[in-house]
């Protein structure tokens, strides 16, 4: 098996606050909710830099695809990191985070390993990391 991750999929309490979330306020580009026509079809899904996509699904609809039972979420399972530039993009990603709703779970700091980051949770409670490290830049 090549190890190549090509959709993540979150799943959500409710689609279209989410979707305004990472479409409105971070300025993810989708083409908003498809799927609708079919039950438990509705998902959005954003095209991120790399050839990755980010997919919006309502819990419900994971679990019923899956056969898993609905759980209860949890913010301390996986994070989503996003690296970026400078440390000064770090405080202007967390700054448009917490505009869109996000809550702050830990303001951008000086890290242990030479870094600088900080953390917030989506309004489903998904954490992410807003890192600037200098041993692993982006491309763009």
């Amino acid at each position: 098996m090549k190890p190549r991750i090509t959709v993540l999929t979150l799943g959500v309490a409710d689609l279209e606050r989410s979707l305004r979330f990472y479409r409105d306020g971070l300025g993810f580009a989708t083409e908003g909710i498809v799927g609708k026509e079919f039950e438990h079809g509705a998902v959005a899904f954003f095209k991120l830099h790399g050839g990755l996509t980010l997919a919006l699904w309502p819990r419900a609809s994971l679990s019923h695809d899956s056969g898993l039972p609905l759980s209860p979420p949890s913010s301390t399972e996986f994070s989503l990191g996003h690296n970026v530039r400078s440390r000064s993009e770090v405080d202007a990603v967390m700054k448009q985070a917490e505009a869109a709703g996000a809550v702050i779970v830990k303001h951008a700091r000086d890290t242990f390993w030479g870094g600088y980051a900080g953390y917030f949770k989506d309004p489903d409670g998904h954490l992410w990391e807003v890192a600037w490290n200098p041993q692993l830049l982006p491309d763009d």
